[in-house]
């Protein structure tokens, strides 16, 4: 009787110990710094359309010169196309400006959350529900 429930009281342990890394994955806070904003302005290298997140990579060519790749987490693909993204929306070789926050790590990555494309036109890039700052604006 003693093995039983020390092997429940094992597998239930267990179980909430993996879910907490599972959980702070899909946190903003566990990765992004809200106090880091940052404004990427640059050409689409490649885009992913991957779950649970897209990534969005950038060449950005700093004021000596030198390009930089960025990697921009944005939405799941279900999430952008209910925005009004499709596949076609960002071609590789288009220049954009992302809004977003840095990674807490300094790397060149960042949470996106607003994309200008040239004409002006904005789309919401960002996750949902993932503790962002901002996330209770309309994202059309």
């Amino acid at each position: 009787m003693r093995t039983k429930l020390f092997a429940v009281i094992a597998g239930a342990a267990l179980l909430v110990a993996s879910a907490a890394p599972a959980i702070a994955h899909h946190s903003f806070a566990a990765e992004f710094d809200a106090n880091k904003p940052v404004k990427i302005n640059g050409t689409v290298f490649k885009v992913e359309w991957t779950n649970p997140h897209s990534w969005i990579h950038i060449d950005v060519t700093g004021p000596d010169g030198k390009v930089e790749r960025w990697a921009v987490e944005g939405g799941a693909p279900n999430a952008l196309i209910r925005r009004g993204w499709s596949k076609n929306s960002l071609p590789v070789g288009i220049k954009i400006i992302v809004d977003g926050f840095q990674a807490k790590d300094g790397s060149l990555r960042a949470n996106g959350r607003d994309i200008t494309f040239p004409d002006g036109k904005k789309l919401f890039v960002g996750s949902s529900g993932t503790g962002a700052p901002d996330e209770k604006r309309e994202r059309r």
